[in-house]
């Protein structure tokens, strides 16, 4: 073998090297399956606490969050729950909450995705976030694992124009058909998660706000028995999506 040949198998093996480095030091937030055991319990509670928190703990809270600007259209409770600042696409005033009813002119959360969990714990503890005993050590570990690892860019995925994703709703009716009607029904209209003076349907939810929906399929409903399917892949939670969007909206 030449010294040419010899240098270029190094240079390939030094490439190797660092990729297979580069691949275990951090995890895709689109893989979340990588975790194990009580880490990925861990995940899939940050996952619920993000939605709403409050409901997960059995909190409640009457004044408005210190920090929730002035401007700002909501008030009370809702305004302490961590998607009411940073959206559901996890991409605050930059995302669907540019504008609308859910304004606050808040960043979101997405340069925070595989960034160390402790380093984003000490800012969700901090003043400004204001929780103080409200939430335990756990809880903010587990927002922060969430934070981390449990996000995704969704504009990878659903359209910020049309709100449609880009999954199979054939093979998302395979798995929604088997695993959800017991509580939403064959057409989604067996449940819902408002009162019954003003109900909404998934297939209403899952148009109306695709983002909202995908989070729910991913991580569950806080408060309620409605389980992740984080356990999925990336993909098969689209297509669940792509048939939530299917199923009759009234």
């Amino acid at each position: 073998m030449n010294g040419c040949q010899t240098g270029k198998i190094l240079c390939i093996l030094l490439v190797a090297c660092v990729l297979m480095i580069a691949t275990s030091s951090s995890l895709r937030a689109d893989d979340v399956r990588a975790l194990t055991g009580r880490t990925f319990a861990q995940l899939a509670r940050g996952g619920l606490l993000y939605d709403n928190w409050l409901a997960e703990r059995g909190v409640a809270i009457n004044e408005t969050h210190p920090a929730y600007p002035a401007a700002g259209t909501q008030k009370g409770e809702s305004t302490w729950r961590c998607k009411e600042c940073h959206g559901w696409d996890y991409k605050g005033k930059a995302g669907a909450y540019s504008q609308g009813s859910h304004f606050t002119g808040i960043k979101g959360i997405r340069d925070y995705a595989n960034q160390d969990p402790h380093f984003i714990a000490r800012i969700i503890g901090d003043d400004l976030h204001a929780f103080g005993d409200r939430l335990t050590k756990e809880d903010v570990e587990a927002l922060a694992l969430f934070v981390a690892y449990g996000q995704i860019d969704t504009d990878l995925y659903i359209s910020r124009e049309t709100k449609k994703t880009i999954g199979d709703a054939t093979n998302g009716g395979r798995i929604y058909l088997s695993t959800c009607t017991k509580c939403h029904g064959y057409d989604g209209k067996e449940i819902n998660f408002k009162d019954d003076k003003s109900p909404e349907y998934i297939g209403t939810l899952a148009s109306k706000n695709p983002w909202e929906t995908l989070h729910k399929i991913r991580w569950g409903h806080p408060g309620t028995p409605m389980i992740s399917l984080v356990f999925l892949d990336l993909k098969e939670q689209l297509d669940v999506l792509a048939f939530c969007q299917a199923l009759p909206a009234e």
